[in-house]
């Protein structure tokens, strides 16, 4: 029935004999399913032809939608994390419509999950997320294995958080004595919780700084530990939607201001290279002196592969 509805809503008109052919069904189960989606609310009107069909109407009302339990759980957890998307107010009256009709064993475990979206991955299981986002509220310690190597940790969960499409956590190590930021994805977690602890403040006191900073490699404030400004050759349009983090100023016809930033001088200036423009100028002076390092290393490779042991010690 929901290829169905899904074949309803690509063409204005469908004869009837095309979506049976479709679905691979018969004619009648055709119309036996069509009625069954009007008995949803749907809004299913009968073409007349020679063939006839069938015509999803736009309908006033959403029909009613069916979702089993993780389902349910899955959709409002979405609905949080939909801020990041710019839809915060539509995205709270939804999660608030949707709550109000979910039982109450549900909407304790939607309740439990206060998930922040930093302004994506791997799948993560809806379920993890719910017990993560129940231990933060709770204040219980979490044990897991973590990744690859599937190491024991223990810590203290203070947010669960999505950032570009994966979903983080972000605690108190227990056994490095430091902040940590967890890929979910990554997470084994072991049952039952630990014990409660009195909750820290993350540096900073503001948790979504706090993980900007760590993904640009700073452990101070939400900024790259480098950052430059160049001149380049190339309109503004072209750079823009390749700038990443960056800030990209028109100068006019076929040049641009590109401010950028990085872990380091020599990341700054690669980061630069990759647009394929000239440099009319560049700030400060450690960038100029990381494009003159690199600039030895690339001609150095360059003079080596020209020689004639060049490819040979490649290959070796």
């Amino acid at each position: 029935m929901l290829t169905l509805l899904s074949l309803l809503q690509t063409r204005r008109d469908w004869p009837g004999g095309l979506l049976a052919e479709r679905l691979a069904v018969s004619e009648r189960t055709v119309r036996r399913d069509v009625d069954r989606l009007r008995g949803l609310g749907y809004r299913v009107s009968a073409v007349k032809g020679p063939y006839g069909g069938y015509r999803l109407e736009a309908g006033s009302d959403l029909p009613p939608l069916l979702f089993d339990d993780e389902q349910a759980v899955a959709l409002a957890i979405a609905l949080r994390t939909a801020a990041g998307a710019g839809i915060e107010e539509s995205a709270a009256r939804a999660l608030a419509t949707v709550r109000q009709v979910l039982p109450a064993r549900l909407r304790r475990r939607v309740d439990a999950v206060q998930v922040g979206a930093v302004p994506q991955g791997d799948p993560v299981d809806a379920a993890v997320i719910a017990e993560l986002g129940a231990a933060v509220q709770a204040r219980e310690e979490v044990g897991f294995r973590y990744g690859v190597k599937e190491e024991r940790r223990r810590a203290q969960p203070h947010h669960v958080l999505v950032r570009q499409g994966r979903w983080y956590l972000v605690a108190w190590d227990l056994d490095r004595e430091d902040w940590r930021v967890f890929r979910v994805d990554r997470m084994a977690l072991r049952t039952p919780n630990g014990p409660r602890f009195t909750p820290r403040e993350v540096p900073g006191g503001d948790v979504h700084a706090f993980v900007r900073a760590r993904f640009k490699g700073s452990d101070g404030p939400d900024a790259w530990p480098c950052t430059g400004s160049v001149v380049l050759a190339a309109p503004a349009g072209a750079v823009a939607p390749f700038a990443g983090e960056g800030t990209v100023e028109d100068l006019g016809p076929g040049r641009c201001r590109l401010t950028t930033g990085a872990w380091s001088w020599p990341a700054v200036a690669a980061s630069v290279a990759r647009f394929d423009a000239d440099i009319e100028a560049a700030r400060p002076v450690e960038l100029v002196a990381a494009f003159a390092r690199l600039a030895g290393r690339f001609a150095a490779v360059g003079d080596s592969q020209r020689s004639a042991e060049g490819p040979e010690r490649f290959r070796a």
